[in-house]
């Protein structure tokens, strides 16, 4: 299959892009939501054999298929991992039709402007390469935005098109994710300030380029709708922030164009003591909502 119609998968957009990302620092909290507790390894190596092993039962469930997941946002060491003895990506791809996205950033650097950055990659370059090899479609990289600061969010927003344009010189399509926290009391004129800080670097890119965009579901229904129409976007794709599943879906189908990337509100519900049937129909209907608040848009 080529690179266009992966490209072609997701700028249709009928489906979502299930995160399967979660790091050193979310997996301890997304084994524990998923029944397993701390105690239960002694070593990372346990632990990201532990979370591979979750990923690995959801991405081989019935429902997760090309049909109503579109894409999906791996961890590198998921991508260097195999599920029923195939690299990653290549059973995303061509066992589910669900094209593979790559977490690249390194974590958040310490907050000033009332946002955090992301921490330096100087490994980036040869971290894409590897994921060209393996046949990966995009990439992600996450920076938060915690106030309603102009200055700090037209440097987050700076930032990720930075490294976006170098993500785009390996063939690669960057999903550019800076997160609005949902806890804040000024969301709404955070995201106004980021609606605006978009739209100028989206405009400066080459007419021959496009990027996607993560988002944090707004204040205002179709908040975002500019940059949804905007010619240098591919999709883009709302994060579900610490809402719970309802709440996200409720807010998602409100925004026309916009579809899910949900981690935590893809996995809520499941458990490690499920059996396979009740783990399927559990996945499945989550699977299934999703789906459904991504095309009501």
């Amino acid at each position: 299959m080529s690179k266009q119609s992966q490209a072609d998968k997701i700028s249709s957009g009928q489906g979502f892009v299930a995160a399967l990302d979660q790091s050193g620092g979310s997996t301890p909290k997304a084994l524990r939501l998923y029944g397993i507790e701390e105690d239960a390894y002694s070593s990372d190596a346990e632990m990201f054999d532990l979370i591979h092993g979750m990923r690995a039962r959801i991405a081989q469930a019935p429902a997760f298929t090309g049909d109503k997941v579109v894409g999906a946002i791996l961890f590198e060491m998921t991508m260097d991992r195999d599920i029923d003895g195939i690299p990653t990506p290549t059973f995303m791809w061509e066992k589910r039709g669900v094209v593979p996205f790559l977490k690249v950033d390194k974590g958040l650097a310490d907050e000033e402007n009332g946002v955090q950055l992301m921490k330096p990659m100087p490994e980036l370059d040869a971290l894409l390469e590897r994921a060209v090899s393996k046949g990966v479609f995009g990439t992600k990289m996450r920076s938060t935005i915690n106030a309603a600061n102009a200055d700090g969010i037209k440097a987050n927003v700076a930032q990720q098109f930075e490294i976006g344009k170098q993500i785009l010189g390996h063939g690669l399509i960057p999903i550019i994710e800076p997160e609005v926290n949902i806890t804040i009391a000024d969301k709404a004129a955070a995201e106004e300030l980021l609606l605006d800080a978009l739209t100028a670097e989206l405009d400066a890119l080459p007419e021959d380029q496009q990027v996607m965009l993560k988002l944090t579901l707004p204040e205002t229904a179709n908040q975002y709708l500019p940059v949804i129409q905007h010619p240098r976007v591919m999709k883009v794709v709302a994060l579900s922030g610490g809402y719970s599943r309802d709440e996200a879906n409720n807010r998602l189908s409100q925004n026309t164009g916009m579809i899910a990337s949900f981690s935590r509100a893809l996995t809520e519900g499941l458990s490690a003591q499920q059996s396979e049937d009740e783990f399927n129909a559990a996945i499945g209907g989550s699977i299934e909502s999703i789906y459904q608040a991504s095309i009501a848009g």
